[in-house]
């Protein structure tokens, strides 16, 4: 694990990138990760994330900024310009319910070959996927996700890397850390080894490639 300047950290991420983005309607979502992006200017990005944000906040700066080419995500709701893009053809939308999302990110990180679950079955959802049953109950089978890079926000992290999430900040964060090749936390504030309560920690430094300081805190 690495500590770096936020530019650094994002220096090897490439146009057509696959990126993992922690936060629930930008709570919990690494700002200083995406001014470093929309400064770098990547492009034809594909971002995996519970939402597109909100207007001038998170994943929804990417959109405005036109450096987004696919997204995965369960919510565009709060964000009027995703669903414009998504219907003007300029961005691929590709929605899936929020518990299958997350599901499917945590199989990528725990190296399984998918899940099953009857949700979506017989809608939209379900249009080209396998569908299996299993003791006389009909499942999808969805297959594991996984991204070139994970940006995540960290509420706290110690110096090597070990990471702790404030309340709902935690949300995505956590899994999205375990399903990338190269994971980016962006702390609010970085503590020495042996301050943080081992009880505290939701990933642990392993799974961490760069750290990065400088994140503004939130209430």
């Amino acid at each position: 694990m690495k500590m770096v300047s936020a530019q650094e950290a994002v220096a090897a991420i490439k146009d057509g990138s696959v990126i993992m983005i922690g936060g629930f309607m930008s709570n919990g979502t690494p700002e200083i990760l995406i001014d470093a992006l929309i400064e770098k200017n990547v492009k034809d990005l594909t971002i995996i994330a519970n939402d597109s944000g909100t207007p001038g906040t998170g994943i929804a700066r990417l959109l405005e900024a036109n450096l987004v080419k696919k997204m995965i995500a369960s919510h565009i709701g709060l964000n009027p310009m995703a669903g414009q893009m998504m219907h003007d053809g300029i961005i691929e939308m590709q929605l899936v319910p929020q518990g299958t999302l997350v599901e499917q990110i945590r199989a990528g990180g725990a190296g399984l070959g998918g899940v099953l679950t009857p949700t979506g079955l017989g809608t939209e959802v379900a249009a080209g996927k396998e569908v299996l049953e299993i003791d006389g109950k009909q499942y999808l089978l969805e297959k594991p996700l996984k991204a070139d890079f994970a940006l995540i926000r960290g509420s706290v992290a110690d110096e090597k890397g070990n990471v702790y999430y404030k309340a709902t900040t935690r949300n995505f964060n956590p899994v999205m850390a375990t399903a990338a090749e190269t994971v980016i936390v962006a702390a609010e504030e970085i503590v020495p080894v042996g301050e943080l309560q081992p009880e505290l920690i939701a990933t642990p430094g392993i799974f961490v490639d760069y750290l990065v300081g400088g994140e503004p805190h939130v209430g």
